[in-house]
């Protein structure tokens, strides 16, 4: 049998990343109020002059708790294809869904105190 080669593999992995990353911004309203957050973030940092040290630490919490919320909604995804094609109960895949969402939450209020730490000083 003939081995099919691939074209382009790393280009289409780029072009999957971004095609779900797109439907996740269309599709999910707590990810466009984490952008949201994250510009402020950013506002923020560039008018009170973070630091390096303080930059580092925001952008990977941005993109922690953005990619948390992707990983958020596959999982609920994952749940409705389950729910339609077992024919289950909404309840039966419940716990799927706020174990995900209590994960998120976890990130984002860590993400929210750090902010406070790193942003209030600098505030007052």
């Amino acid at each position: 049998m003939p081995v099919k080669k691939k074209t382009n593999p790393l280009f289409k992995s780029f072009s999957f990343a971004f095609k779900g990353i797109g439907k996740a911004f269309k599709k999910e309203r707590n990810i466009k109020i984490h952008t949201f957050l994250a510009c402020l973030a950013i506002i923020l940092g560039l008018i009170l002059n973070i630091n390096t040290f303080e930059w580092i630490i925001i952008i990977l919490l941005i993109g922690i708790v953005i990619s948390a919320e992707i990983f958020n909604s596959a999982l609920e995804s994952v749940a409705d294809l389950l729910r339609f094609k077992l024919d289950l109960a909404y309840l039966e895949t419940y716990w799927i869904r706020n174990f995900a969402a209590g994960a998120v939450m976890i990130l984002a209020l860590a993400a929210a105190f750090i902010g406070l730490i790193i942003f209030l000083p600098k505030i007052f």
